[in-house]
């Protein structure tokens, strides 16, 4: 029998997969900010700025935020090579992709099941990310890639070198969790992009193509009822038909009302159409039933589906092939005294503020920074007011600024000092208000809300003179009862009333963390408390034989029971630069170590 194989990227070291240890988070109270006053009942308080390894952040938010969060940004090192120019290429590249498939799978398990994933990538490694996005999501939930114009195309900020095309564009990787389930992902919200109408009209012009939308009409006249039929789903639609309908042409409007284009199409904006020949199931129903009896028609229905589902629609046809009337009202807005032509988000995008980036948000942050429109279009797409927005490469912190003034929920992680120094001042502004730069003005920013800070805890365990595992001397013992729920799988969760409660996994099973060991007598008193209808797990520093006599206690003993679950007292998965091998050539090694992934964005 032939070995079934499987499409897949491999590289060196891909089947060794880091045991980490999940982390609790220990608040500096210090650093977390918050308004002076509520503004209203939407304000969010609880978002949470961790600084720490990103990857042990990942696993440390696993076991409470599993499933629960709507919309994840990313904007991970490139891997330009400017970090590695003195190490084997392969071993970078080997080395890049693990640590995004380490990030990768906690980061699909912390997806609601209809939640997306952007991922921000140049063209260095988009392809690698692509097949190895492919493999940890699934192919079938790769929604799009969407092109991202970042960079002037004069100058020198376009980049590249003399034999390579300048780079001006970087692109977004986008997934989803899973597209094949009742709960899953179904579509983005509706999105439009704006266009200047006049501009357009103008650029059309001058390609030589045609504007259709250049009638008016002024008077559905009269009309009577004609017939009944029924659309595909055995719904009625009316037919009526009209008489005297009055319509006139933009170009004679202008003359006649000695109006400019601009000036006529901002009176008569309600009233401009085109007339269309689009397919539809309906249409081919109306030209049956009306042949060669009238040249104009309305209908009246109730849309199964589409923006107006539910809702009594009115529609137009006019001609004898019954040309279904289009109105410039459908696809275009009037706004402050101009009227702009809507598109609906494609995979092309450009106009973001790219002069004077830098300096967005009141923090310098020359490389890499991303702009807030293009948080503010993947938010606007992918999440709801409410939804919880993660980035675990926070870089500047432009995610959760965004995410703040738009009232979604956030959690930043980043390992960097541009937590203290950018971060926390760009958002304590965001909070008062002071920032009005950014989204600010577009969705009316006027300040509220906060964070927590948070740091990640030291490991659990620690080696004694002796060599021996021991619980590490920071823990109190309200850590450490939080710290044994995560490897337990237990939700943390002590109670004020039992004593023996620490946390549970059901309604009728929990877990008590001590310190002491524990005689017979002592368990045959817990025993007693917890009652035969519960069940609970004890972890203890040691307990005699007798005390596993009990039906509704299992005992085990700590370090011994966690002892081989992770990796013990490593506290940073970073790509570490300092750390490779050499390559066998004259170049020396980089002078500072570049932490490359646990937190910090882009390629900075």
């Amino acid at each position: 029998m032939t070995k079934k194989t499987k499409l897949e990227l491999t590289w060196p070291g891909k089947e060794d997969h880091p045991k980490l240890e999940p982390r609790i988070l220990i608040e500096n109270p210090d650093k977390s900010t918050h308004a002076a006053a509520r503004r209203s009942d939407a304000d969010i308080f609880d978002n949470k700025l961790i600084k720490g390894d990103n990857l042990l952040a990942l696993k440390a938010l696993e076991a409470d935020y599993a499933g629960k969060v709507k919309c994840i940004f990313i904007d991970p090192p490139y891997n330009t090579g400017s970090a590695f120019t003195h190490y084997d290429d392969g071993l970078e590249h080997s080395l890049w992709l693990s640590l995004m498939r380490d990030r990768l799978e906690i980061i699909k398990r912390l997806l609601t099941d209809d939640g997306t994933l952007w991922i921000t990538i140049d063209d260095n490694e988009a392809h690698y990310l692509k097949v190895l996005c492919d493999e940890v999501f699934g192919r079938g939930n790769f929604i799009n890639q969407v092109s991202l114009k970042m960079k002037l195309t004069s100058g020198a900020s376009g980049g590249g070198e003399d034999r390579k095309l300048k780079k001006n564009i970087e692109y977004a990787l986008v997934y989803c969790k899973n597209a094949d389930t009742n709960g899953g992902f179904k579509k983005f919200n509706d999105l439009y992009d704006e266009e200047d109408l006049f501009e357009l009209i103008e650029q059309m012009r001058g390609e030589g193509k045609s504007w259709k939308y250049t009638r008016v009409i002024h008077n559905f006249g009269s009309r009577e009822f004609v017939s009944e039929i029924r659309d595909g789903s055995g719904e009625p639609i009316k037919i009526y038909r009209h008489y005297d309908v009055e319509m006139e042409s933009i170009s004679s409007l202008m003359k006649r009302e000695s109006l400019t284009e601009r000036e006529c199409y901002i009176k008569y904006f309600d009233k401009i159409f085109r007339d269309t020949n689009a397919q539809s199931s309906i249409r081919t129903r109306v030209m049956e039933e009306v042949s060669g009896n009238g040249d104009f028609f309305s209908i009246e229905y109730i849309p199964r589906s589409g923006k107006s589902k539910g809702k009594i629609t009115t529609l137009y046809y006019k001609g004898a092939n019954c040309d279904l009337i289009a109105w410039l009202s459908d696809v275009a807005v009037k706004k402050q005294g101009r009227v702009v032509k809507l598109e609906k988000v494609g995979t092309f995008w450009e106009g973001f503020p790219l002069n004077n980036l830098t300096k967005e948000g009141g923090v310098q942050f020359p490389n890499g920074k991303k702009p807030e429109a293009l948080l503010l279009k993947i938010l606007q797409l992918s999440s709801n007011e409410g939804d919880l927005v993660l980035d675990s490469f926070a870089g500047s912190g432009t995610t959760g600024a965004v995410a703040h003034k738009m009232g979604r929920r956030w959690i930043m992680v980043e390992i960097g000092d541009h937590a203290d120094t950018h971060i926390v001042p760009r958002l304590q502004r965001v909070i008062d208000g002071s920032d009005q730069g950014g989204i600010s003005k577009a969705v009316d920013w006027k300040g509220g809300g906060g964070f927590r800070y948070f740091t990640l805890a030291p490991s659990l365990l620690a080696q004694d003179k002796y060599g021996n595992w021991v619980i590490a001397p920071d823990y109190n013992p309200a850590m450490l009862a939080e710290a044994m729920c995560k490897h337990m799988g237990f939700s943390y969760a002590p109670s004020a009333k039992d004593y023996w409660c620490h946390g549970a996994s059901t309604e009728t099973d929990f877990i008590y963390v001590t310190t002491q060991s524990l005689t017979h007598e002592a368990c045959a008193k817990i025993s007693q408390d917890v009652g035969p209808d519960r069940s609970l797990l004890i972890c203890c520093k040691a307990y005699s034989a007798e005390a596993e006599a009990f039906e509704n206690l299992t005992l085990v003993k700590i370090p011994t029971a966690i002892l081989q679950k992770c990796e013990w007292g490593r506290d940073d998965y970073s790509l570490n630069i300092a750390k490779l091998p050499l390559m066998e050539n004259d170049g020396a090694p980089p002078a500072d170590a570049l932490p490359l992934f646990g937190g910090e964005s882009g390629d900075e």
